[in-house]
């Protein structure tokens, strides 16, 4: 142990675990980080070798007895039936079926949609509601013949710490410098701070603030694989993450027609994952937006107020260099539409993105940390209890150029750099200032990008600045568009006159105040940025790679929308699949291939898929074969094998392209019923959650 792995757990002794130990259970299980870190503190949150040994032991026997993946679910129904009952680790979610007038709970691995609960469990939990926990779930079966269910909730016990004492997490701050600080803090979230720039510490730290500071909206946008999405699906009970898809005024704020507060009534932060990907059908939902990112408000027959704070992570495709020193384009490039200067404008920070490392196990470390949980419960404290927004008001000096929506937005970045890094009192002058400077670039960012779309001066004044507690001012500025003319002084163009041609409009330069004399530093100069031709956007038939996670409860996604486009061409088409044995796993590829044959080119289609001791492969075969029968009809072949040690999920095109789902086909929820919404059309049915990777061999 180094001497801050000391220090923690003297300090904070049963609350701290190493973090080797959850990177040693990770790999294989689709558990949140929150949720195998709150098995690693019940039996693992020791320094003896021995114990921690004994702990992993019960903590992967834990998991094989109780943790169901997708495709056990109907071993893990038959355990149910034979035992009577059993307890699982699993992701529960609560809906209200109006037309039977009664809640069914569901388990996202256990592949049953209705599951009897009792009242007491969701009336004091509406996050069961809204978005689904992690909990420890006891079902117990039902033996009634004349029930509509199989299997109740017999105990619920939420994944997350009973009780948090703030005052003794503040007592042991003050044990600790600010930088040892950071350092417990990045390692808890698994990262080891000696392999981190002071910079990139300081982003990461960026990455809480919604966490811990109400009403905070935030944009970050950058590289794949950078770990944005992580802190929203796997360090934190209390924050959700939604795709585009879900971006509805009924699922985000308010449910006219169950008069029903949406999540921002629920969690802490709702973060949009894949923002370029966001589908807005109805305009009002982006003004109710507009107007609770604005103030916290909004007005829906009744005025509803939330403290709920907004986070935007998206992927940008081009380079960053020829963004900033482009007249054309600028950083908020792969927003949607819909997201538009009003939007933009209440963002209090653009974090960095490309600035990020890629995630890899060079930045993991095997140091001690915090139990995720129990930071997460010292966040959600400071969120709901702590108002530092005075103290900072008091405190900072901003400059001329600050304009209303700058100052707020700089003040509770602040305000969640002051929650996360000193939670027991304020901190040193040299220290408050670094914060105030980093807040400023951040909003500083913001304001540039949307210095560029606008046609005239409402957002030149991007010189933003402070002053230090000595009196001098600092003009704080963006390392990568500092020395970029096209965004420190972007083109203007003038309104068309009547009777004029449009390619009679002349670029005029924008009025920008002078850049005063004093510059900040809040990090290391990069080096100078040569102008470059302006990025040029794709064209919509060129075809990409992607990456990216479908949401359980995910409406939107087919196998013509994710595989279709990327048949142009191919002749041959090879699947792996261990899973097409039950009948509706059958029909998923029977859609599958209706899918290729509307490629046109297709002459070949392989299976391979895989079968147990309790598999049918006589029944299995005799379907399959109706199928190839049509298909030859079709003049298209179907070869099928069977492999019965065969686990991984892939389908390969003869033109190059791989695609990779990790569920396989079967990614969809049943439906409650055949005559719903979504039993035929896969587009409009509800998805489990699944990763997809779409790329060149």
């Amino acid at each position: 142990m180094d001497e801050l792995d000391q220090k923690l757990n003297a300090t904070f002794d049963g609350k701290v675990l190493r973090k080797d130990l959850l990177h040693r259970i990770k790999k294989g299980t689709n558990v949140p980080t929150f949720v195998l870190e709150f098995l690693l503190a019940k039996y693992c949150a020791s320094n003896d070798q021995a114990e921690m040994d004994a702990g992993m032991g019960a903590v992967l026997s834990t998991l094989q007895e109780n943790y169901v993946r997708s495709d056990e679910a109907n071993a893990a129904q038959s355990k149910v039936a034979t035992k009577g009952k059993h307890r699982f680790i699993d992701k529960i979610h609560v809906r209200y079926v109006e037309k039977e007038k009664r809640h069914w709970a569901s388990l996202e691995n256990f592949n049953s949609q209705r599951i009897a609960i009792s009242e007491k469990f969701y009336r004091d939990n509406d996050r069961l509601l809204e978005g689904g926990i992690w909990a420890e779930v006891t079902l117990a079966h039902n033996d009634i013949d004349d029930d509509d269910y199989a299997f109740s909730i017999q105990d619920l016990r939420p994944i997350q710490l009973s009780r948090f004492d703030f005052e003794r997490y503040t007592e042991g701050r003050a044990d600790f410098t600010r930088d040892e600080w950071i350092a417990a803090v990045l390692r808890s979230v698994g990262l080891e701070p000696s392999k981190l720039s002071k910079r990139v510490q300081m982003h990461y730290i960026a990455r809480l603030a919604c966490l811990v500071e109400p009403n905070y909206n935030y944009i970050e946008l950058g590289p794949r694989g950078t770990g944005k999405s992580y802190f929203f699906s796997e360090f934190s009970p209390y924050a959700t993450l939604i795709s585009g898809g879900q971006a509805t005024k009924a699922t985000l704020f308010y449910n006219n027609a169950r008069r029903k507060v949406g999540l921002v009534g629920f969690w802490d932060t709702v973060a949009f994952d894949e923002v370029g990907g966001i589908k807005v059908r109805d305009p009002d939902t982006i003004q109710i937006m507009k107007d609770f990112m604005a103030n916290g408000r909004f007005s829906r027959g009744a005025e509803v107020i939330a403290d709920a704070s907004l986070s935007f992570v998206g992927n940008i495709d081009v380079s960053v260099q020829q963004v900033v020193n482009s007249n054309e384009h600028d950083l908020f490039q792969p927003l949607p539409p819909e997201l538009d200067l009003a939007v933009m404008d209440r963002f209090a920070a653009y974090i960095p993105g490309w600035e990020m490392p890629k995630n890899s196990s060079e930045f993991l470390t095997n140091r001690y940390g915090f139990i995720t949980d129990y930071l997460a419960e010292a966040f959600h404290y400071q969120f709901k209890h702590t108002n530092r927004y005075e103290e900072v008001s008091k405190r900072i000096r901003l400059g001329k150029s600050i304009e209303g929506r700058d100052e707020k937005g700089i003040k509770k970045t602040v305000c969640a750099f002051l929650k996360i890094l000193h939670p027991n009192g304020p901190p040193a002058d040299d220290e408050f200032e670094e914060y105030v400077a980093y807040a400023t670039e951040c909003r500083r960012r913001v304001k540039e990008q949307m210095n560029k779309r606008k046609p005239d001066d409402e957002f030149a004044r991007i010189n933003l600045s402070y002053y230090k507690a000595s009196g001098e001012e600092v003009v704080v500025f963006c390392p990568e568009s500092k020395d970029a003319p096209a965004t420190q002084e972007p083109a203007r163009r003038r309104l068309t006159q009547p009777g004029e041609h449009p390619d009679a409009v002349a670029d005029v330069q924008s009025v920008v105040q002078p850049a005063p004399t004093i510059e900040a530093a809040p990090s290391a100069a990069p080096p100078p940025i040569k102008p470059v031709p302006a990025a040029v956007a794709s064209t919509p038939t060129e075809l990409k790679e992607q990456h990216f996670t479908i949401l359980y409860g995910d409406t939107g996604h087919s196998y013509e929308s994710i595989i279709r486009p990327y048949l142009h061409g191919a002749k041959t088409v090879v699947i792996e699949d261990p899973y097409i044995r039950l009948q509706h796993q059958i029909q998923n590829f029977v859609r599958f291939c209706e899918t290729v044959l509307k490629a046109g080119t297709v002459k070949k289609i392989s299976l391979i898929t895989g079968y147990d001791d309790k598999t049918q492969l006589a029944d299995i075969a005799e379907k399959l074969d109706e199928l190839k029968q049509s298909l030859l009809e079709l003049d298209v072949e179907l070869e099928v094998k069977f492999h019965p040690n065969i686990h991984d999920r892939e389908i390969r095109l003869d033109n190059g392209w791989i695609i990779k789902i990790g569920r396989g086909l079967d990614f969809y929820q049943k439906p409650g019923g055949w005559f719903e919404v979504g039993a035929n059309d896969l587009s409009l049915r509800k998805c489990l959650e699944t990763k997809v990777d779409i790329f060149r061999a």
